[in-house]
């Protein structure tokens, strides 16, 4: 499978190899997959710093698991995702955010933190009782642990975002919005900047390495396959598990 996948790997000449400074392994959308996600981590390389792009709530099974497990991890660097956002508008104003989230995955995660009788259509009342229920089982440290996550990483010539990156905006001025929840023309135009942009987000087949994109989200709450991508100077290496 790993050789089939580097075949993927396409370098035109305005892009170099992806180099970070350090070696790093980008893993994709966890979505409350702990099983994968644990078993990735026995794949990473040693001398490899881990970063996630996040998206590691809703949607899945076991969110409340996942995100003990990553913020727990000082050695970790979690990105925010578009799920961690809404989670974080849901405490903040459940009236107002709370029917959308959980459409998207909401329900999934509180059922994972034992927050019970909760259903997909619930009045006001209902849903500011749920959001004290979860804080109350999620406590503060782990609600600013959420709050302070960074938005991108940026190391040699790799950028890693959870959504993609504007095109044709240096990689130090993009909007936040831009890096979680992606912009219209990062899948349709190149960088001129030879900058590689590691990203989750849109899900795909296997993950690929392509015109200055990397996408590594393999669905893993859908497909039970997580995967992630190592780089290190070589061409990029593809790590993929199965529940």
């Amino acid at each position: 499978m790993l050789s089939s996948l580097l075949k993927r790997f396409n370098r035109p000449a305005a892009f170099s190899t992806p180099d970070p400074n350090t070696p790093v392994c980008i893993i994709g959308d966890v979505h409350g997959c702990i099983a994968q996600l644990e078993k990735m981590l026995f794949q990473v390389p040693q001398d490899h710093r881990v970063i996630l792009v996040g998206d590691y709530v809703d949607r899945g099974e076991h969110s409340a698991e996942v995100l003990r497990l990553v913020s727990e991890r000082s050695d970790f660097t979690c990105l925010k995702g578009n799920h961690e956002q809404m989670l974080l508008k849901f405490l903040n104003d459940p009236t107002s955010h709370g029917p959308r989230w959980l459409r998207y995955g909401g329900l999934q995660t509180l059922s994972s933190f034992g927050v019970r009788g909760v259903r997909s259509e619930m009045n006001d009342a209902e849903l500011q009782d749920c959001r004290d229920r979860l804080e109350d089982v999620m406590g503060q440290d782990m609600r600013r642990w959420l709050e302070q996550l960074p938005t991108s990483d940026l190391s040699g010539n790799v950028l890693v975002t959870h959504a993609g990156a504007d095109p044709n905006v240096p990689v130090d001025q993009q909007k936040e919005e831009t890096l979680i929840w992606g912009h219209p023309s990062f899948q349709k135009s190149d960088r001129s900047d030879g900058v590689w942009v590691v990203h989750g987000h849109t899900i795909v087949d296997a993950p690929s390495a392509k015109r200055g994109r990397i996408a590594v989200d393999t669905g893993a709450f859908a497909t039970g396959t997580l995967s992630a991508v190592c780089l290190d100077g070589s061409e990029p290496r593809f790590v993929s598990v199965a529940h």
